[in-house]
């Protein structure tokens, strides 16, 4: 009877890479579940890295993403700045609006407005 071995490579990551997906969770460019889809790494390898690496946590400290409630609050930012932006452009038009009538005022009836 022959038995079939088989052999499970290991892939052993550098600390300079293990340094930049800790940069990459810190700043928010990824989320853990994002880098491990990413490189096909194991989550749990990604969170000894961010304990072992992180200038901000510490260890003993559970780490707990708030992916969903941060998204939201920027998806409401977003909102808010297109609405700003919205209100900004009319302001705008009113306000040339109303210098286009002073002008016209001024040529076709003589008034001066503005009384500067």
């Amino acid at each position: 009877m022959t038995r079939k071995i088989t052999v499970k490579s290991c892939r052993v990551f550098s600390e300079d890479f293990k340094k930049s997906c800790v940069r990459d969770y810190e700043t928010g460019q990824f989320s853990v579940q994002e880098m491990s889809q990413l490189y096909h790494i194991q989550p749990v390898l990604i969170y000894r890295w961010i304990y072992k690496f992180s200038t901000y946590n510490k260890r003993r400290i559970k780490v707990v993403e708030m992916a969903d409630s941060s998204k939201e609050k920027l998806k409401e930012l977003q909102k808010r700045i297109s609405e700003l932006e919205r209100i900004v452009g009319q302001k705008q038009l009113n306000i040339d609006f109303l210098e286009k009538m002073i002008e016209l005022a001024k040529s076709q009836y003589g008034i001066d407005i503005k009384k500067t």
